[in-house]
């Protein structure tokens, strides 16, 4: 048995009756001492629960979380390992990019997703971005992290209450006690976008609704910024009241005009990098992802939550699969 490198145990959140889970056979191509390497799959239906069941039943000193259709590259285990040297590493995570043969549609869903003015430092988790750099929640997505199994169970794990951003309030307790957060470009897995304009619209909404359950649970500074799109919704709907009930009248309309200004460019910044139609494409969806954010994010205010810590029921069947 191979003791000089740290064992690895993959968690992957599947559901009750899914037959393929991608992220398996993908697991299984790691290069790495198939002695150190553990594959758990946690089926269920509410992903937070699941891989709290699949964290305590690992026995990896590090565990890597991956979506059911994420798709490692062969040599992230052995690339993340070596950030964990330094012991005041907690995770290590990298983007998810959309594989260059996916449906047009999804690439164009890809370029909203790796834009800055749709998603602003987020937009990390969905292109390679700089160099390997200590960050925050903002840049980590957990379809592509690892991170201490020791130190998340003595947090707690994942606050079953939330989901999605349970990852993110883990992740602010990690840095509350000192913990490093890292952010590697070039670890990174190949996830396709959502296939269709309405699942990506509710993907949105969700993204909105979470952060501000996230807020209400867990609040922080660093959730300053995702307030932006709420209330760009809140001056909108003020506006045609403000262009008829104020003196100022039509200087209203500059923070729109700023805000048009601001998507072409992003536009313009897109087709600069190739893809023009693609680009073009992305400059309405841009537009929806701020009103969608917005939206779920004034839900996410007024949703009923559970109290931190208490959990959400449901089964988890947690499987170990053979490498």
């Amino acid at each position: 048995m191979n003791e000089t490198v740290p064992s690895v145990t993959v968690v992957i959140a599947a559901r009750p009756a899914q037959a393929e889970v991608k992220a398996v056979a993908a697991s299984r191509a790691l290069d790495y001492p198939a002695d150190r390497l553990e594959i758990v799959v946690a089926r269920g239906t509410q992903p937070s629960v699941q891989r709290n069941a699949a964290l305590r039943a690992a026995h990896g000193d590090l565990i890597y979380f991956l979506d059911d259709d994420s798709a490692p590259e062969p040599g992230n285990v052995r690339r993340a390992v070596e950030r964990f040297r330094d012991p005041q590493v907690q995770m290590v995570g990298g983007p998810n990019v959309c594989p260059s043969d996916a449906p047009p549609l999804e690439q164009v869903f890809a370029r909203v997703l790796a834009s800055w003015l749709a998603f602003g430092p987020s937009r990390a988790r969905y292109a390679a971005v700089g160099q390997v750099r200590e960050t925050s929640e903002k840049e980590l997505i957990l379809c592509n992290l690892l991170a201490r199994r020791e130190t998340m169970l003595e947090l707690g794990g994942f606050d079953e209450a939330l989901y999605p951003n349970e990852e993110n309030a883990l992740m602010d307790g990690l840095q509350r006690r000192g913990g490093k957060l890292l952010y590697d470009p070039q670890l990174v897995v190949r996830r396709r976008p959502r296939s269709s304009l309405r699942s990506f619209a509710r993907m949105l909404m969700t993204y909105g609704r979470g952060r501000a359950e996230q807020f209400r649970l867990h609040p922080t500074f660093g959730s300053a910024l995702n307030f932006v799109p709420p209330l760009f919704c809140l001056y909108l709907l003020a506006l045609l009241p403000l262009l008829t009930l104020t003196p100022l009248g039509k200087s209203c309309l500059l923070p729109l005009a700023f805000y048009i200004l601001a998507v072409l460019a992003q536009g313009v910044s897109l087709a600069a990098g190739g893809q023009v139609w693609q680009s073009i494409a992305a400059i309405p969806l841009i537009v929806l992802t701020h009103l969608l954010y917005g939206f779920g994010f004034w839900r996410g205010l007024f949703t009923r939550l559970k109290p931190p810590g208490q959990p959400a029921p449901t089964e988890v069947k947690v499987e170990t699969i053979p490498r």
